[in-house]
């Protein structure tokens, strides 16, 4: 995962957390908070700028969020939401259930 921030031209510019092409937070303009996204969206990156963000600033709301990080059993990485018990995996959205919520 890579945290970037958009360079382009416009009035607001966020700073997003991806995974491949697909977003999982993001920090609005203006704001240190992050917000975490139910299911990671499709991220187009066509016509935009971006630059890497060092250090990650979703690291510490990372660990201080109910989304935890959990590895799939062919290794995909998918996203679990604690406190309202969801997860990103096709499994959950397919069947509204599975193990990774189960296990946390």
């Amino acid at each position: 995962m890579e945290a970037v921030r958009e360079i382009t031209d416009w009035d607001y510019n966020h700073v997003y957390l991806l995974d491949g092409n697909r977003a999982v937070a993001y920090i609005p303009a203006g704001s240190d908070t992050a917000q975490y996204f139910e299911q990671p969206l499709r991220f187009d990156r066509r016509g935009r700028r971006f630059e890497r963000v060092s250090p990650d600033p979703f690291r510490a709301s990372r660990e201080k969020s109910t989304v935890v990080e959990v590895q799939g059993s062919r290794g995909e990485t998918y996203y679990v939401n604690r406190e309202d018990r969801v997860c990103t995996c096709p499994g959950f959205t397919f069947r509204g259930q599975c193990r990774h919520v189960n296990e946390i």
